[in-house]
């Protein structure tokens, strides 16, 4: 903003002479489990999703809706390419004026998170962005506001999508990918090192997730996250994934004070080594049961594949939508999930930048 008087002020400077510029994880009481996570049977992703109502987006594009009159109940819960649902407000994530930069530990910003009046005419540029062309094998009506009312879509991906053609998918709209890394103590994803590199070939922005595993000590997970997964300053933050898993032989059920306190540490741990805070992906189950209102701090990827996520997480703001787990697109064979990310394109740059 200019005034008036800044002209004359600087005028009567120079006429005078110038002016002058002037916790720990020994308070958990789980001993290390000698029990593994690589025995896990896969699933085989549920296509099934519903309608729901949708929030209202100020700067939503009227853009009409998939015709899906019916709705489907929502699918079991699953590590990120099974099933779930519930979703957070539709609205930009809090953040403070942030400091340039990734946020770093030390300052504990609200951080990695949406600015709060995303513009799409905000200035940053960066990788191209490509429009989503991705199907669905059980499309949904979300109502007024759908997923391709965001302008930033991408993929999630595991060992059971095999190989991949990167180059293609991100033509079709894969502008960011979250990789499966590790889960456990014990397990690294096969085909994580491949897609990996692949990737950020392919010009796509990309970050590891690591799925909790209930029966070993957080800081012994995030040891093995960190063996695995690179120190890439160009890499999106890291994820937790915790949601609840029917199939693993760890039965265990902790109390939600306890399932938070190892979630810290083990975020805790992976904020201090790459610089950046874990994003936290859940299901609504899981969500309902431990993490309602916790965690204000960290950005949130929610999986909501049977009503908007206002309507499944109405108390949860959210960075990231996972709003199926039935897409198909060209570049990858089978199923694949498909997320979108809260905010302009402008938005993404300069967040996935690590400049707001």
């Amino acid at each position: 903003m200019r005034f008036p008087v800044l002209p004359a002020i600087f005028i009567g400077c120079i006429l005078l002479g110038g002016c002058r510029s002037s916790g720990p994880e020994d308070a958990l009481d789980l001993a290390p489990s000698k029990e593994t996570t690589s025995a896990l049977t896969p699933v085989t992703p549920p296509a099934s999703i519903g309608n729901s109502a949708a929030q209202t987006s100020a700067r939503a594009a009227a853009v009409p809706s998939q015709p899906m009159p019916q709705s489907a109940p929502e699918p079991a819960p699953h590590e990120l390419a099974w099933a779930g649902s519930a979703a957070p407000h539709a609205q930009a994530l809090d953040v403070q004026q942030s400091q340039v930069g990734m946020p770093m530990p030390s300052a504990r910003p609200v951080a990695m998170m949406m600015p709060q009046d995303p513009s799409p005419s905000a200035s940053a540029k960066g990788p191209r962005i490509y429009n989503q062309r991705f199907r669905d094998a059980k499309p949904i009506n979300f109502g007024k506001i759908t997923p391709r009312h965001h302008p930033v879509h991408g993929v999630d991906v595991s060992r059971w999508q095999a190989d991949i053609d990167w180059p293609t998918l991100r033509t079709q709209g894969a502008n960011f990918a979250f990789i499966k890394a590790t889960d456990g103590g014990d397990h690294l994803d096969p085909m994580f090192r491949t897609n990996w590199r692949k990737t950020k070939e392919a010009g796509i922005k990309r970050g590891a997730y690591h799925f909790f595993y209930w029966c070993r000590v957080a800081s012994e997970q995030a040891a093995w996250f960190i063996r695995n997964v690179p120190k890439d300053p160009d890499a999106l933050p890291p994820v937790i994934d915790v949601e609840y898993n029917h199939l693993s032989d760890c039965k265990r059920r902790l109390s939600p004070e306890k399932i938070r306190e190892k979630m810290k540490v083990f975020m805790d741990i992976l904020e201090k080594h790459y610089g950046k805070r874990p994003i936290i992906y859940t299901a609504p189950d899981f969500y309902a049961d431990n993490l309602r209102g916790a965690f204000p701090h960290h950005p949130f990827w929610l999986r909501a594949v049977a009503q908007h996520p206002s309507q499944v997480y109405p108390d949860r703001r959210w960075l990231f939508w996972q709003y199926s787990g039935s897409g198909l697109s060209q570049g990858v064979d089978g199923k694949i999930d498909l997320n979108v990310f809260y905010g302009s394109e402008a938005d993404w740059h300069r967040w996935s930048s690590g400049r707001g």
